[in-house]
């Protein structure tokens, strides 16, 4: 199986080996696929699927804790998972790339164009349900979440990670009682996927997401960007999210899904992919 390695700074001050696994698919213009929290790189199937027909080469990957991945016991921030992802693309080579950052993925996102694209190897990026540009509550982050929300949601995990990652899944992709966007056997599935992790990574990855402030790193995007959200998520409110991050990056491209939840990427894989492959090829 194809595995980067990078070697992992902990609090101690010890290196610790992290292997990162990636898949590589098809040929032509590389993108690179960022997955979401508690997911993993196999959310994409609808992608790894579609994209590569379209002279498109699709890596996606697994962040560190996930997957396929190694499980360290420390390094849960953004400038490790920046850090991971620009070896992916520097021991790959990859030149001329689009960034797909979903939800936590594009913190990723943010913070590699910030501090690692100096050599210009990505030339686009998207930012789709992303946890940009700040998530907590602040006196100077009115539009934020509160961090008693943040808080209860790891006294959950801790609890018991199975119940609250199946409730979860429903806000996640909009099922109520009268919309049923998924199957059950999606739902399922997708249950396999969130617990594939340690459950040590799965919190202190949330308490990265819903912590970090990218405001900073936004400020500093020069590249093409695209936010697409969706006007019914519920897991990352368009309101604290895409409509404050295209303010910080005026350049923009902002699509709005007006019915979309959280995980449009599968509710809307056909006009997500649409507009992705349009968004790599413009």
């Amino acid at each position: 199986m194809p595995f980067i390695t990078t070697n992992s700074v902990s609090l101690s001050g010890s290196s610790e080996e992290v292997k990162i696994f990636y898949q590589d698919i098809g040929r032509g213009k590389p993108v690179v696929l960022i997955h979401g929290w508690p997911l993993n790189h196999e959310m994409w199937e609808y992608q790894l699927n579609e994209l590569p027909k379209h002279n498109i080469r699709v890596i996606a990957y697994d962040r560190r804790g996930f997957g396929k991945s190694s499980r360290p016991w420390e390094g849960y921030n953004y400038d490790n998972f920046a850090s991971d992802l620009n070896l992916l693309l520097e021991q790959l080579d990859l030149t001329d790339v689009t960034l797909v950052g979903f939800s936590m993925g594009g913190g990723e996102v943010a913070r590699y164009l910030s501090k690692y694209n100096a050599k210009g190897r990505v030339k686009k990026a998207a930012l789709v349900s992303a946890v940009t540009p700040y998530l907590l509550k602040t006196d100077d982050n009115p539009t934020g979440l509160p961090q008693e929300m943040f808080t209860d949601i790891k006294q959950q995990l801790e609890d018991d990670r199975p119940k609250f990652l199946a409730g979860f899944a429903k806000m996640f992709y909009g099922v109520h009682l009268f919309s049923k966007p998924v199957s059950d056997e999606f739902l399922q599935r997708d249950m396999v996927l969130t617990l594939n992790s340690a459950g040590y990574s799965t919190i202190k990855s949330m308490q990265a997401w819903s912590t970090t402030d990218f405001r900073d790193d936004l400020r500093n995007i020069k590249v093409p960007l695209l936010v697409l959200h969706g006007k019914a998520d519920e897991t990352v409110p368009i309101d604290a999210s895409a409509e404050e991050t295209v303010k910080m990056v005026p350049h923009a491209q902002y699509i709005v899904y007006d019915d979309a939840p959280h995980g449009l990427f599968y509710t809307h894989k056909e006009k997500f992919n649409e507009d992705i492959v349009n968004f790599i090829n413009s």
